[in-house]
């Protein structure tokens, strides 16, 4: 509710019509079928506004629903290989790589170590940065090969 003694108001089509009691513009309002809403409240005098709260209210929420609609969020696609994993297979990973890429999807290639696997961490990382450079074109690197206990990740986002 609206506190102060006289507000300004601004009529349903924008124009002003002055500083006046907080009584008649509230019956002004109701005259013309419609609200008194605050808009400025730290204004001196506080700023009203003549309008039909609820068409208001309607319109911004179809204008966050429209915004909703046509915003994509990416998604993260995850790939998993092995240090020893054969070279056809991996052009298939590639491939399905730029496909997520071409889509907008962030992608994050796993390495996987099993057993003694582990100490041969140098040809994991240059399979990884392999991987990356064949889909350069489509995506960057945007963290670099991290060891994550017997797992190591790339993560790749689209250009």
């Amino acid at each position: 509710m609206i506190s102060a003694k006289s507000v300004r108001v601004i009529s349903d089509d924008g124009s002003q019509l002055g500083v006046l009691p907080v009584q008649q513009a509230i019956e002004l309002a109701n005259g013309k079928g419609l609200d008194l809403v605050e808009v400025a409240p730290n204004a001196d005098p506080p700023v009203c506004r003549v309008m039909d709260y609820g068409k208001y209210k309607y319109k911004t929420s179809k204008k966050v629903h429209e915004t909703k609609k046509k915003g994509k969020a990416a998604q993260l696609k995850e790939i998993k290989v092995r240090p020893n994993t054969d070279e056809h297979d991996l052009e298939t990973k590639i491939r399905n790589i730029r496909k997520f890429l071409v889509k907008k999807d962030r992608v994050k290639i796993t390495l996987m170590f099993k057993g003694r696997e582990l100490t041969y961490k140098e040809s994991a990382i240059a399979l990884l940065n392999r991987m990356a450079e064949e889909v350069k074109e489509d995506g960057a690197i945007e963290q670099a090969p991290k060891l994550e206990g017997r797992n190591m990740t790339i993560l790749i986002v689209p250009k």
